[in-house]
């Protein structure tokens, strides 16, 4: 499978960062990795990814702080959070700060995958475009 959807993953577990990374690549997906909350707000302004899958614990800017600043984005991405973090609070507030979905670590891959197609499908039903192919489109939300 090939697509042009671009992923941006931040995490600042190495491991974790490399695996994820390598699965969404394997899964044909275009990415790019930051490995915190700063860097990863730098790469969302500059290369407007389709896609960004943020941790929520971080060193420099953790994973709150970087929604509220997607969602000032002229054309915020879908966002998945993925936490080790038990609270049913700190879900509330993601899906309240917008998030499309939200896995709690460990998850396996296929769910992870699973998660990523489900999200990027949204998109383009909102949009009205094929799934696979060459993607231009705006993000509105409504």
């Amino acid at each position: 499978m090939s697509t042009d959807y671009t992923i941006l993953l931040i995490e600042d577990d190495r491991e974790i960062s490399s695996t994820l990374s390598g699965v969404i690549k394997a899964a044909g997906y275009n990415v790019l990795v930051a490995p915190n909350g700063l860097e990863g707000q730098k790469l969302a302004q500059a290369e407007n990814p389709d896609l960004v899958i943020t941790d929520m614990m971080m060193p420099k800017m953790g994973g709150f702080p970087v929604l509220e600043s997607l969602k000032s984005l002229p054309s915020p991405p879908r966002v998945i959070m993925i936490t080790a973090n038990e609270g049913g609070r700190h879900k509330a507030y993601a899906e309240m700060l917008g998030v499309d979905d939200y896995l709690r670590k460990p998850f396996a891959m296929d769910v992870f995958l699973d998660a990523i197609a489900r999200v990027l499908a949204k998109d383009s039903s909102d949009d009205a475009k094929p799934a696979k192919g060459p993607v231009t489109r705006s993000r509105k939300k409504s």
